[in-house]
């Protein structure tokens, strides 16, 4: 079926207008109008090889928000005009310990992600959601509870990565009531960490090297703002957390958070630098078996229960709506941290006039 999208041909090369085809709609899949799709920073990561193995033309996007135009003959979970989205994945092998466990993100033989993957249908590479339509298996679409309106969806798109991708830790780690939660950084990732652990009714901590989000932090959820750029104002805290989501993307000390946390603590990292952190004082995690883990977005079956938690709380994304030709200019404002906190592309914004041309 035809598509009009956007496209990278190379790494130093803009986004512009991309036709391609997506595979006609089999029986277990959705057929999708894309309405809103998030801009996330791995998105300008992989659109500038600044991670290995991006394959060119690329179309990124993988907070997909859409309506669904049709479904296949087998389809069980949805019917025309519902609300839907994708995430991250698209497909796993379904078969290994990690997928039959409900996380396909770490299935064994590889999951395929939303773009920029081995597309077992048309021999080519997955396509993501800076698109007019979107088609996926049913069971990697995930339900946007009818409790979001319209007007929310921007919103929800960003949910599809930032929010699952920090509310997996914190699910993990069985956060709640009488837990204390510190978050480091206070961006796309960071801000929905906030809001998330607030929702759970844990103490939330932010770390920020900037006094101007201090008042961004407590709207947000923040009981406490920490400025780092002062290490006197960590010793307070020392010994005090029972989680630590570390959401900066750039290289930075671990060390003085790891003293942050409790017997049995844990620092979770979800931001991914293009350099590794400096080495880690090991003796601070042997004292007090503390621990030091990252974490991967979460499977299909735990970003439907973050989608609905999230509706529950009245939660979404921060967002900056922006239309599709003006995707570059929010690529380069990412890289200096000016959005307040993820941009989503209207998608209405895409001229769609050349579809029946292609």
């Amino acid at each position: 079926m035809n598509n009009i999208g956007y496209a990278a041909t190379s790494s130093t090369s803009p986004l512009s207008p991309f036709k391609f085809f997506r595979r006609e709609p089999g029986p277990k899949d959705v057929n999708m109008e894309i309405l809103y799709c998030g801009i996330c920073h791995s998105d300008l990561h992989a659109v500038r090889s600044e991670w290995p193995g991006t394959i060119y033309p690329i179309v990124p996007g993988h907070e997909i928000v859409g309506r669904i135009l049709k479904v296949g003959s087998m389809v069980k979970k949805f019917k025309v005009g519902d609300i839907a989205a994708v995430g991250c994945m698209v497909d796993s092998c379904r078969k290994c310990d990690s997928c039959l466990a409900g996380n396909e993100q770490f299935c064994e033989v590889g999951c395929i992600y939303t773009y920029n993957s081995p597309n077992v249908h048309t021999k080519g590479i997955t396509y993501g959601g800076y698109a007019s339509h979107m088609v996926a298996d049913e069971d990697f679409v995930l339900r946007v509870p009818t409790s979001y309106k319209e007007k929310d969806l921007a919103g929800v798109a960003p949910l599809l990565c930032a929010g699952i991708t920090t509310y997996s830790p914190l699910r993990y780690w069985k956060i709640g009531k009488g837990s204390k939660v510190g978050v480091v950084g206070l961006g796309g990732l960071g801000h929905m960490a906030i809001k998330l652990a607030h929702a759970m009714e844990a103490r939330v901590v932010l770390f920020t090297s900037s006094s101007s989000k201090i008042e961004d932090g407590k709207r947000l959820g923040a009981d406490e703002v920490i400025l780092t750029k002062d290490p006197k104002n960590l010793e307070s805290n020392q010994r005090s957390f029972d989680l630590i989501i570390d959401t900066v993307a750039v290289q930075h000390d671990l060390n003085p958070y790891i003293n942050l946390l409790k017997q049995d603590g844990a620092m979770c990292l979800v931001g991914v630098p293009e350099k590794p952190h400096p080495a880690l004082n090991v003796f601070n995690l042997i004292k007090l078996r503390r621990k030091l883990v990252g974490s991967l977005i979460g499977g299909i079956k735990e970003t439907q229960e973050m989608l609905d938690f999230c509706a529950s709380n009245n939660i979404t994304s921060d967002v900056e709506v922006i239309p599709m030709d003006k995707v570059n200019e929010a690529y380069n404002r990412l890289v200096k941290g000016d959005v307040k906190y993820r941009f989503t592309i209207d998608m209405s914004t895409l001229d769609k006039s050349s579809l029946d041309k292609t």
